[in-house]
């Protein structure tokens, strides 16, 4: 395994976690809610800590394993550009087919892969900046 820093790790879950939050909660609940075909009662019967706390998990193994991907002292602008190219052409790239073969709408497809092409791209800054 290629030394990491894991003080970087940390902060880039860390901003991928609060991305989220401002994301889901701030800027597009509502759209999201409806894409996803959420009512106010299913969102109100979530187990929020499984929520939260599985949410900032997956958060950390991500940023983990994309760092081991970036590997020691990357940089910052490889490091972001990297995390634009897997958050756009892996993560949103996957929704996407799985959301045409389960007629998901566009919605939700910009909605979750906006998110996770601007949490990559934020987890390789963070890990360029501080790794």
């Amino acid at each position: 395994m290629p030394p990491i820093s894991l003080v970087a790790v940390f902060a880039a879950a860390v901003s991928s976690f609060l991305l989220g939050g401002v994301w889901y909660a701030a800027l597009f609940a509502k759209p999201w809610q409806a894409a996803a075909g959420l009512s106010d009662e299913d969102l109100k019967s979530r187990n929020m800590a499984l929520v939260f706390g599985g949410s900032f998990l997956f958060a950390l193994v991500g940023a983990f394993v994309f760092a081991m991907f970036l590997g020691p002292k990357p940089g910052l602008a490889f490091a972001t550009g990297a995390g634009f190219a897997a958050g756009l052409a892996w993560v949103a790239g996957s929704f996407g087919i799985n959301y045409l073969f389960e007629k998901r709408p566009l919605t939700l497809l910009l909605i979750n892969g906006g998110y996770h092409t601007l949490q990559y791209t934020l987890i390789g800054a963070v890990i360029g900046w501080l790794g």
